[in-house]
């Protein structure tokens, strides 16, 4: 298994862990996102996000999409927004692998934190977060708006 930076070519594979995510998290139709979205906002002048992603035998089995924010408290911090492994290929330690290069990308380039989403649910990846390292915040809510509920406010604005 060999675990590198995500290329243009890779983004179909991207999109269909994604969407598998998505099915195991319960949301199967929730996914907007294209491959075009993917190439353009990580592969721009500016991109948007960084990927990896796990390959065994030419075929990519996982990967990790991230990006840098700033916090007001902490200074630069990486945001984990995904970290998926195929279905099949769980257990094989590409999920850690994975895992471990983001870490590794946050010391190299100084950030404070590194932060990510589980849900409450997900009992197995909560477990291997803590026995990590890792905390597990319980008392912080995940807050949004999407694009209904942006528009309802400006028009109420």
């Amino acid at each position: 298994m060999m675990i590198r930076k995500a290329t243009e070519k890779d983004m179909p594979f991207v999109l269909e862990l994604i969407q598998e995510l998505a099915t195991f998290e319960k949301e199967p139709d929730a996914v907007v996102v294209t491959v075009a979205d993917l190439v353009r906002d990580g592969f721009s002048e500016h991109p948007l996000f960084q990927c990896i992603v796990a390959e065994k035998e030419n075929t990519i089995i996982g990967m990790a999409l991230f990006y840098y924010r700033y916090s007001t408290w902490k200074g630069k911090t990486i945001h984990l927004e995904d970290l998926i492994v195929k279905a099949d290929q769980r257990g094989t330690g590409a999920g850690f692998a994975l895992y471990k290069e983001i870490i590794k990308q946050g010391k190299k380039n100084k950030v404070r934190r590194i932060e990510w989403n589980v849900l409450d649910w997900n009992t197995p990846a909560i477990d291997f977060y803590e026995k990590s390292g890792a905390k597990v915040i319980e008392d912080w809510r995940v807050v949004q708006i999407d694009e209904t509920g942006i528009e309802r406010f400006l028009i109420e604005d």
